[in-house]
């Protein structure tokens, strides 16, 4: 038996879990930060950390025991979603210029750096024009030494990728530099969108390689000889070294991870996934034991590719959500992001004392400012006027109280804009009140310094009008509703189309009847009563905690409607993420529906990565040429061939595919590899022919599966 390092790098925390392997048993989880600023640091601190835990729990783990590492990362999603992309050259070849100048799809191309060559393709695999390498020659020499990588993309080249592996070729010999195919990414037909899939997937191979190379040389360091493998945004894993060459298969890497390890801690197969983290909250859907895939392709930072992944519906609402009371009272988290004023003082001892004093003064006038710090952020890489580089200095001490550095920056209240900007970019990050916060307050999650929690609370309390239990409880009674809300989009939108509250005032109002009998923007100000009105559950008056009572929202909450209304998911719920058990029993209420939480439910994400396959699949495409049986088949290895003969050309295409997608599923890093084949033939009748039909084409897919291949220990 070995052991496998599972490691999950999410918005807030980094995820580390030892697990036997392959029987999949965890033996403990740890948590460390996750260093934005560079991945690979908090990655470390999580190594360590799990190192320490399985110490203190049990027998001593080894570097040596370990078989398997495996590393679930949101590095490709926020690279895209933040919009750091690289030098990239795209090679469009066969594709029309002025037509995609006209109809805007150049916007869509996600490079400036755009050359088109003669070339192409038709729909049946025959050339359109010889390729002109010329052209692509001088292109390729005049930005060898401009660019990160290259990205090629030819026109119909799933049907005949002949043009697109010659421009590889020539751009290995002349410029050595990381190159990608749009055919090696997908094999379906939209020339536009797998342009653009192939241009991301270039923006990402130095960042990604950067990150994987820093993990090698972490594990290293800490004599870990085990195979990395990174998972792909399906859930399966890859060979580290198969990600750096596509490294856009990564996107929603954690969301799938954290679905996988749902199912693998859960036992349960057809259920709704909750993963609560700090940055944001994913809800996705397992049926049959398997992640539901978005075969319209990911969406990630504005752009649609043509890469399947987790079908994950994304929120904005988390942990560290920035908690805020609105100008008419009522409560408002997220979707800004905010540190948690308990880690910021846990870190800086000296945040406590502002806030105590803060808190023993008797303010008429309230100021958001007062109770929010501004801290550095990463370093700044491009130029900064004379008032940015005043504003960081201030902070480059430590945390500043917002307020103070409005008033103390020579532009006086302009800084407030200016400090926006710079946040917006990441150089400094927002400190303020979070659900993390109320939870530190309740005492239903204690990991830092809960008395600024709890000072910070009492201010925004005072404005209320409330004690700040109730204020506290209303924040996670909130959240709890946000989460039931988001779940209910999720549901009518694979059903029926995304709801648009918003310009839908019925179905606004029964929402708000099945969440809580009012609707969930309702003022705090007031009594404390009033404040446990908003929750979703019943309150027992004696200690003010959620208590088995029966929902609100039955006509006596409401006396001016005649109408309840309750919701019921008919699927239950899997929760995962440190807090679950501080929200989702009462957004499981709400939505009257079973809740699991799952042992290790914190490291759920880690576990996921871990617990995946290996899954190559390939497609290939049978079309007819003429009306004497001749068939083409597109997508073998050596480019399209023409049989006589259905079935012929189908026992060729099985003979040569099979054991292509098992090389390619080796490649990728598995073992055990088991086979499966699925045929979809397409018949259409011919009007006034008794019957008779006439073949239109077929699709064989292929697929190839294995359990990652471990480093095998030494006898003895």
């Amino acid at each position: 038996m070995g052991i496998a390092l599972g490691i999950d790098t999410g918005g807030t925390y980094t995820d580390a879990v030892f697990v036997t392997y392959p029987e999949g048993r965890v033996i403990t989880g740890a948590k460390a930060l996750t260093t934005r600023h560079d991945l690979s640091l908090g990655i470390d601190a999580a190594i360590g950390a799990i190192f320490d835990a399985a110490v203190a729990g049990g027998p001593r783990t080894a570097a040596e025991d370990i078989t398997l590492v495996s590393l679930s990362t949101t590095l490709a999603t926020n690279t895209l979603a933040e919009g750091q992309r690289g030098r990239v050259c795209l090679l469009l070849i066969g594709y029309d210029k002025e037509l995609m100048h006209e109809y805007g799809f150049e916007r869509e191309l996600a490079t400036d750096d755009v050359v088109y060559l003669a070339g192409g393709h038709d729909g049946l695999g025959n050339e359109v024009a010889p390729l002109d390498e010329a052209a692509a020659r001088e292109a390729i020499l005049a930005r060898k030494e401009q660019v990160e990588a290259f990205a090629v993309s030819g026109y119909f080249s799933v049907r005949n990728p002949a043009h697109e592996l010659r421009a590889r070729e020539l751009v290995e010999e002349l410029a050595g530099a990381p190159v990608t195919c749009g055919h090696e990414l997908t094999s379906q037909l939209n020339a536009v969108r797998r342009a653009t899939t192939v241009a991301l997937n270039a923006h990402l191979i130095a960042p990604l390689a950067e990150l994987l190379a820093a993990v090698q040389a972490t594990l290293a360091r800490r004599k870990i000889n085990a195979p990395l493998m990174v998972v792909k945004g399906d859930g399966s894993l890859v060979r580290a070294d198969f990600a750096r060459r596509r490294p856009i298969e990564t996107v929603l890497s954690g969301p799938a991870a954290s679905v996988v390890g749902a199912w693998h801690l859960a036992g349960r197969r057809d259920v709704w996934t909750v993963d609560v983290g700090g940055t944001t909250t994913d809800i996705a859907a397992l049926k049959g034991g398997w992640p539901v895939l978005n075969v319209n392709g990911a969406r990630v930072g504005g752009w649609r590719t043509m890469i399947q992944a987790v079908d994950v519906h994304t929120t904005g609402l988390g942990g560290d959500s920035h908690v805020r009371v609105g100008p008419e009272g009522e409560l408002v988290i997220g979707p800004q992001r905010a540190i948690p004023l308990c880690l910021l003082a846990s870190e800086h001892p000296k945040i406590v004392p502002v806030l105590r004093e803060l808190a023993a003064e008797a303010r008429t006038r309230w100021d958001d400012d007062l109770v929010e710090f501004m801290a550095p952020g990463r370093s700044a890489r491009g130029l900064l006027d004379a008032t940015e580089e005043e504003i960081l200095h201030r902070v480059s001490d430590g945390p500043v109280q917002a307020a103070e550095l409005v008033e103390r920056t020579r532009i006086g209240v302009l800084a407030r804009r200016r400090a926006a900007g710079l946040e917006a970019r990441g150089l400094l990050r927002r400190a303020a009140f979070t659900p993390t916060d109320a939870l530190h307050v309740l005492g239903d999650f204690e990991r830092w310094d809960a008395e600024a929690s709890r000072l910070a609370a009492t201010l925004l309390a005072r404005r209320l009008r409330i004690s700040v239990t109730a204020f506290c409880e209303a924040v996670v009674r909130q959240f709890s509703q946000r989460v039931a809300t988001e779940v209910v989009n999720k549901v009518l939108e694979d059903e029926a189309g995304r709801p648009d509250w918003e310009h839908e005032p019925a179905g606004r109002a029964l929402l708000a009847r099945a969440l809580n009998g009012r609707p969930s923007t309702a003022p705090l100000r007031g009594s404390a009563q009033d404040a446990l009105m908003l929750g979703g559950v019943g309150q027992d008056a004696a200690v003010g905690r959620p208590s088995t009572a029966p929902l609100r929202g039955s006509a006596q909450d409401t006396p001016s409607s005649d109408l309840g209304c309750t919701l019921t998911l008919r699927r239950p719920l899997v929760a995962i993420g440190a807090p679950v058990a501080a929200y989702l029993p009462q957004a499981a209420a709400i939505l009257h529906t079973e809740l699991v939480i799952p042992p290790h439910s914190d490291v759920a994400n880690a576990v996921g990565a871990v617990s995946g396959s290996i899954i190559q699949r390939v497609q290939v495409i049978l079309n007819p040429l003429d009306g004497d049986g001749v068939v083409r088949v597109h997508g073998l290895p050596g480019g399209p061939a023409d049989f006589r003969g259905l079935e012929t050309a189908v026992r060729h295409a099985e003979q040569v595919m099979q054991g292509h997608v098992r090389g390619l599923a080796a490649e990728a890093g598995a073992e055990q590899v088991e086979l499966s084949q699925a045929r979809e033939d397409l018949w259409a009748p011919v009007k006034g022919r008794g019957g008779e039909q006439v073949f239109l084409g077929s699709t064989l897919t292929f697929t190839a599966a294995g359990r990652p291949s471990p480093a095998r220990q030494a006898e003895g």
